[in-house]
């Protein structure tokens, strides 16, 4: 299959929308989490330790005589063609003879890996040779010996890895864990309700006129790590319990107050649409695809306190036997006209740096997009909420679902 060209897919307007109107219907690659509606297995999970017990030894690598693996990813989060096809892919298993099966198999972190835990615990297969999960739930894996270590020989391509996601604190010098793409939480809000604008989550929170009209995050380190950074918190840096609990007691206030309408996750989206809600804390690339579905109604801009900033990120699990090809398959990732074709379909940040050099000749309309190619000014302005300990996150997440509960 041949690369698409610059005005034709997946530049073309046309497609474009028809792509991003599916990506409105179908869960999309951040977790739907209902305002109050998340299931006791949910919670639990997401408050579990690490556990004791003899660490997993990794699978024996096959990939020398078995040219395949198994890529588990969430919906809508490759690039693909109007026939269904996974353009990038096509071309990787023809380039190498290695053949991918690619299952859209993860809607959520703690849902995917309570699937997954048990065989993660006795070093067995879990039905995929790797997958993309956010970097939080990564840390955790990489804590409990689930991961498998790269080596990165197989991988010169990820030397363009850019250098502000080289050092992980959970997985320095990235020995574990690959970014596939990442992305901002910050404020969007109408134009036309809000000509002003909206530019600190006070603003949000304390405006008479939004009453009613604000929606937030069910993702906990991005609503909670926005309202931290306004209190003038480094959510990267060793913050105290405390702290938290004094962001998360805003957050309960506006809750109960009843300033915040909704607590969701991408279906906060059809409520900037039909306006129940007026101004949210929301993801970067949702406001750029519904801007580009609907018109450009909607502003959206990280604080001026700041914004976090996420990523989802390639592993092996302990159990795969098809380690080498998975390397091959990521290092096949990191070339810089790769991400940029995928980066023009999910229009989240890609990790690879020289992808915008790529892009500018490929994909121009996307090129200057800081929303996918942060400059040195996008990225002082975003932090990444620190890896928690497994202490922090029980007690931080039972802290924020009680809110949700209504406790």
């Amino acid at each position: 299959m041949t690369r698409p060209q610059p005005g034709s897919l997946p530049t073309d307007p046309l497609i474009r929308q028809l792509v991003l109107q599916a990506r409105r219907a179908t869960m999309s690659r951040r977790n739907l989490l209902q305002f109050g509606g998340l299931g006791a297995a949910s919670l639990a999970l997401a408050a579990c330790s690490s556990g004791g017990g003899e660490r997993p030894q990794a699978a024996e690598d096959r990939s020398e005589s078995d040219k395949s693996l198994i890529w588990a990813n969430w919906p809508l989060y490759i690039d693909e063609d109007d026939e269904g096809n996974y353009p990038t892919l096509v071309r990787f298993q023809e380039e190498t003879g290695i053949e991918v099966e690619y299952r859209v198999d993860v809607d959520d972190n703690n849902s995917y890996y309570g699937r997954v835990r048990d065989q993660l615990q006795l070093g067995q297969d879990i039905g995929a040779d790797t997958v993309c999960l956010t970097e939080w739930i990564v840390a955790r894996m990489i804590r409990q010996g689930y991961v498998q270590e790269f080596d990165r020989s197989n991988m010169p391509n990820t030397e363009n890895l850019l250098p502000i996601l080289n050092q992980a604190d959970f997985d320095p010098d990235r020995t574990f864990s690959m970014p596939w793409q990442g992305g901002f939480a910050g404020i969007a809000w109408n134009k036309e309700a809000l000509p002003n604008g909206i530019r600190s989550v006070t603003e949000l929170f304390e405006n008479p006129d939004l009453m009613g009209r604000v929606g937030v995050l069910s993702e906990m380190r991005d609503t909670i790590g926005l309202i931290m950074l306004e209190q003038g918190v480094d959510i990267s840096g060793d913050f105290s319990a405390e702290e938290f609990t004094a962001a998360n007691d805003v957050f309960r206030e506006q809750v109960e107050r009843g300033q915040i309408r909704n607590v969701k996750g991408n279906s906060y989206i059809e409520d900037l649409q039909n306006e129940d809600t007026l101004a949210a804390i929301c993801w970067s690339g949702d406001i750029a695809a519904l801007n580009l579905e609907a018109g450009d109604r909607w502003e959206f801009a990280i604080p001026e306190a700041g914004g976090t900033f996420w990523n989802d990120s390639f592993i092996i699990p302990i159990g795969s036997t098809k380690k080498t090809n998975v390397e091959t398959l990521i290092d096949y990732y990191y070339r810089p006209e790769v991400a940029a074709e995928v980066a023009a379909w999910v229009n989240y940040v890609t990790p690879v740096e020289g992808a915008q050099e790529a892009a500018r000749e490929l994909f121009p309309d996307i090129a200057e997009d800081t929303n996918i190619f942060p400059d040195e000014e996008k990225l002082s302005q975003v932090h990444v909420f620190r890896t928690l300990t497994n202490e922090e996150e029980s007690e931080f997440a039972e802290q924020f679902q009680s809110v949700l509960l209504g406790a």
